[in-house]
């Protein structure tokens, strides 16, 4: 009998009996280097879920809620209720940072104990619908940054294409020339704009949402019948002020935690293909500052380590980095990294350069990275 190799079939003994082995894909060496670094980081014990910390963290949310209701029913009608909207507003973003971990699988085992959890924490505290996010979220993943795909900057208010800002007029090209100047006013907006594009996805039925009944029914009391209750509760004024100020805290919050991780990086035009370590990470920033960074944007200021491993605990993201920075350095591989207060800077500056239609400043870098790497 003669050896079998890849390319030739394997004869074995016995009659009429040829079986012929299948070539197996020849891997891109950048996809066999990253399931190199998977299989260590695996090896770490990171990749394991820790239920006992996210138990921790709801503990922690359930006496924050229950301070903040105390300081509610405690005022009464008065206008420092603003202060208890803000920081109300603190909580349920902090909320929204445990749907978006077990949105990605990282608290239990159970992919429907997840699913709940999310569903639960985004529209009953958040009012954002976990069918609707999952959606976009779920695309912004595959291909961060990537024109046409990835919803996140697709043309709105804002827009993050040189060559849709160039088709603007009158005030909205106005408008996009500056847009960077208007960062911060525009993300007290986030909140209001996530309800609405909720209410719409639970709503249209041509659209497919597991689970749409709890769906509607967490946001109704969520978005109506706990406005209702604080208005009747504070009076009018000081009931609409308050759910205003609710919404643009949570808005400014949310936005202010996921603008920094990706706004301003390269832009992937829609034909173009690349392996999937240099999609997550080129397109990907880091933010450096501390434990206070960390716990303020609930470790998503490690943004390259967790599109790399989405489904690892975002509290082992930090202990993952050094391994993520040395594969990077090795393939010279740009590891993007800034402060919090830079990073804005960036974001703002890049904005006003977009909406002036020149093309995107940070599209070489991308480019020379793909050449160095072959």
């Amino acid at each position: 009998m003669t050896s079998a190799t890849l390319d030739s079939p394997e004869v074995l003994d016995g009659p009429s009996t040829v079986k012929v082995a299948r070539k197996r894909p020849v891997r891109d060496r950048h996809t066999t280097d990253f399931i190199k670094l998977t299989e260590e980081v695996r090896a770490t014990g990171l990749m394991a879920r820790d239920v006992t910390w996210y138990v921790t963290r709801f503990i922690r949310q359930g006496i924050g809620y229950l301070m903040v209701l105390a300081l509610f029913l405690t005022l009464g009608q008065s206008w420092w209720q603003i202060l208890t909207a803000v920081l109300l507003g603190f909580m349920c973003t902090h909320t929204a940072f445990i749907s978006h971990d077990a949105a990605h699988r990282q608290v239990f085992a159970s992919a429907k104990s997840n699913a709940w959890l999310a569903r639960i924490a985004g529209n009953l505290f958040v009012g954002m619908s976990y069918g609707w996010w999952m959606n976009k979220h779920g695309k912004h993943h595959l291909n961060p940054n990537k024109i046409g795909v990835d919803g996140d900057i697709d043309p709105g208010v804002v827009v993050f294409d040189p060559e849709n800002a160039a088709k603007r007029t009158g005030f909205a090209k106005w408008f996009a020339a500056r847009q960077g100047y208007f960062l911060f006013p525009l993300l007290t907006l986030v909140a209001l704009d996530l309800h609405v594009a909720s209410i719409k996805r639970v709503l249209d039925r041509s659209e497919i949402v597991p689970q749409r009944k709890a769906e509607i029914g967490l946001l109704a009391i969520r978005l109506v019948i706990l406005p209702a209750l604080t208005i009747a509760f504070l009076g009018w004024g000081i009931g609409l002020a308050f759910v205003a100020v609710h919404v643009m805290t949570l808005g400014f919050y949310m936005g202010a935690s996921f603008a920094p991780n990706h706004k301003g990086m390269p832009l992937v035009p829609k034909d173009v293909k690349i392996d999937f370590m240099r999609r997550q990470t080129l397109m990907s920033r880091n933010i450096s500052g501390g434990w206070w960074v960390d716990a303020g944007m609930g470790g998503l200021n490690y943004q390259i380590e967790h599109h790399l491993f989405p489904t690892m605990s975002s509290r082992n993201l930090k202990a993952v980095q050094p391994m993520v920075r040395a594969y990077c350095a090795e393939r010279n591989i740009t590891y993007t990294e800034t402060t919090l207060s830079q990073s804005y800077m960036i974001v703002m500056r890049y904005l006003n350069r977009v909406g002036l239609g020149q093309r995107d400043p940070f599209e070489c870098p991308i480019t020379a990275n793909m050449r160095t790497s072959r």
